[in-house]
């Protein structure tokens, strides 16, 4: 494995695989109608894991597209992780059972953190964090509501709780193509003991190069990095990224 990842991501909207600007559920562009046939070319190009959310289910708080994410887990190898609607253990579980590595738990992980410590106690190395920050605040329910609670003082407490990684996102710059805010995101992964997944606004080769030298001054803060948008609109190949990585 490289020491830095590349992480393909498949976002789920009515069984469609699009990419949001910003959360915003009506400024959506539709890349494919067959997630499962995304995600197996994903693997097919050299992926290491497969980030999926369910959007529909991060609105409703439930999941909405789970039959295209157990059908996506059937069809791999490599490993997913799954976030949008996991906010009781009866889903964790079920998404468990049906093959998925990790579950990303967002709203209610802000609302009710000792929750997380409960499910990590539950499922030991399988619960992942995503704090989606705008200003530093953390947003929650799918970015809708924002909260006064300091996305770095969140991911200190629940890395207490032994979650295997913490995703933040900048929803300013999330599918906006302005680049990681890498200052944000190393301050964080400076703060805390888990790895660190990047997310929201990575465009190009430039900014994988900044991720990579981040990731050599400080080995194991950060995992990897997510991308949607840039990968299906092409400011940033794949396969060079995998090379850039890899080198």
């Amino acid at each position: 494995m490289s020491a830095l990842q590349l992480i393909p991501a498949i976002d789920l909207k009515a069984g469609q695989c699009v990419r949001l600007r910003q959360g915003r559920m009506e400024d959506a562009t539709v890349f494919g109608d067959d997630p499962v046939a995304m995600a197996k070319s994903w693997e097919a190009r050299g992926a290491e894991r497969l980030h999926v959310v369910d959007l529909d289910g991060a609105f409703a708080g439930m999941p909405v597209n789970r039959e295209a994410v157990e059908n996506i887990c059937a069809a791999l190898t490599i490993p997913v992780q799954i976030g949008g609607g996991l906010r009781d253990d009866a889903t964790f579980e079920a998404y468990l059972a049906a093959g998925v590595r990790w579950g990303i738990v967002g709203t209610r992980a802000a609302q009710e953190p000792e929750w997380v410590e409960h499910l990590c106690r539950r499922f030991p190395s399988q619960v992942i964090v995503g704090i989606d920050a705008r200003d530093g605040l953390v947003a929650t329910e799918g970015w809708a509501e924002a909260s006064r609670l300091s996305a770095r003082d969140l991911a200190r407490r629940l890395e207490q709780a032994g979650v295997a990684a913490v995703i933040y996102t900048d929803i300013h710059r999330d599918g906006m193509g302005t680049g990681i805010n890498l200052d944000e995101t190393l301050a964080l992964a400076e703060a805390l003991s888990c790895p660190v997944i990047a997310s929201g606004g990575l465009h190009d080769l430039e900014d994988l190069t900044r991720l990579k030298a981040a990731a050599v001054a400080k080995p194991g803060a950060l995992l990897g990095a997510i991308s949607g948008r840039a990968l299906y609109e092409g400011t940033l190949d794949f396969e060079a990224g995998l090379a850039l990585l890899a080198s």
